[in-house]
């Protein structure tokens, strides 16, 4: 299993829903902190409201999946209208597969949005899906975060000298 990034984006809002279609992926499995917002924000930037509009209306089913306690991710989720897992133990793929479930669709039509390669795209990876990464919308607050983003630094430098591109 590779933790390299499969691809990496500037932000969510850079993941063109046309893109999506052209790779045939018809289901996200968002993350939250530091991918849609802020860590420990339930503040929703007006870019990342209008990105969320415009994929569910090409179609994508979307549905947010969390390491948080649903007593953090429930408002935030409820605010912007999607369901959600929370306590998802990633890097372990169970969350995944209760997300996928509800979803309704197959392996290949699904992908993680996420800003850690240490959970989301090794969740991704183990589950056998598409991790679509972003970089952190924010600064990382939890020392634990900032330790773990120190040893993702290896998988990133390997993603670009294998030719990746940070898509915009």
């Amino acid at each position: 299993m590779s933790l390299t990034p499969e691809i990496i984006f500037k932000n969510v809002e850079a993941i063109a829903p046309d893109w999506l279609r052209e790779q045939g992926i018809t289901a996200l499995v968002l993350d939250v902190d530091n991918t849609l917002t802020g860590e420990d924000s339930q503040r929703l930037d007006a870019s990342v409201q209008a990105w969320l509009g415009a994929v569910r209306a090409a179609g994508i089913s979307l549905t947010i999946l969390s390491n948080n306690t649903a007593r953090r991710v429930r408002p935030f989720a409820e605010r912007i209208g999607l369901a959600f897992v929370a306590l998802a133990c990633k890097p372990l793929p169970v969350g995944l597969f209760a997300a996928r479930r509800r979803l309704g669709v197959e392996r290949r039509q699904m992908a993680v949005v996420g800003d850690q390669i240490f959970t989301d795209r090794m969740a991704a990876a183990l589950y056998g899906v598409r991790c679509l990464l972003v970089e952190p919308r924010g600064a990382d607050k939890n020392a634990g975060v900032r330790f773990k983003r120190r040893l993702e630094r290896r998988y990133i430098q390997d993603y670009y000298e294998k030719g990746g591109t940070l898509h915009v």
